[in-house]
């Protein structure tokens, strides 16, 4: 009688010891497709944070030292100046020489399109597309990020004000497809609770499309 409980110990301590090996190889496989997705997650940001919406053609014309407020408040003393501004279309008009976006400016953010808060905008500029634009595809609210050079100012009514637009004439215009604020996801891993590991990323929904490139 005493030899059957000896026996089933260690029967006991060898279900102990396969159980552990298995737990053992199962964390040490998690962890390598952990280490594999970060190094996935990694390039993937390192990719998005390379994609730029400014033609390399026209990157060495930018002047990021001029800001919108200093051509809003002086608008003559910055003509011939590349700049690269962004915000969301107000109106969009088609005119004799070409299709006139009003914009309501919007810092730029750190993918080079246009921040979420209104609160943040500095005015609003008139944005002139030579190149045939029809002004259906530009609906109001539409989110682009611009380059073109400073022509000036135009005074134009605004509601009952007159009102000083800083203008611009496009050199390459990027319109964003629409996006939600709820829609952006935090890059990093994630646990599977049957097991694994996910990657997740986020940015712009969709991101977007350019049009025309100046020179």
């Amino acid at each position: 009688m005493v030899v059957r409980p000896v026996a089933m110990n260690v029967r006991s301590r060898g279900d102990s010891d396969v159980a552990s090996s298995r737990v053992g190889r199962y964390t040490d496989r998690m962890l390598m497709q952990l280490r594999q997705s970060l190094v996935i997650g990694l390039l993937a940001v390192t990719a998005g944070c390379a994609t730029s919406v400014i033609p390399e053609s026209l990157e060495p014309q930018v002047d990021k030292a001029v800001t919108f407020s200093q051509v809003l408040e002086s608008p003559d003393s910055y003509r011939g100046k590349v700049v690269v501004w962004a915000g969301e279309v107000l109106i969009a008009r088609a005119l004799k020489g070409g299709t006139q976006l009003e914009v309501l400016q919007l810092p730029l953010d750190d993918e080079q399109g246009p921040v979420i808060d209104r609160m943040e905008s500095k005015g609003r500029f008139l944005a002139l597309q030579k190149e045939s634009l029809d002004p259906a595809t530009m609906t109001d609210g539409t989110r682009v990020t611009i380059v073109g050079e400073v022509t000036g100012a135009s005074v134009e009514k605004m509601d009952e004000a007159d009102y000083r637009f800083p203008t611009l004439e496009i050199k390459h215009l990027h319109r964003w497809t629409s996006r939600r604020v709820d829609d952006r996801r935090v890059i990093g891993p994630w646990w599977n609770v049957f097991g694994g590991v996910g990657i997740g990323g986020g940015g712009r929904s969709g991101g977007g499309v350019s049009i025309g490139t100046g020179f």
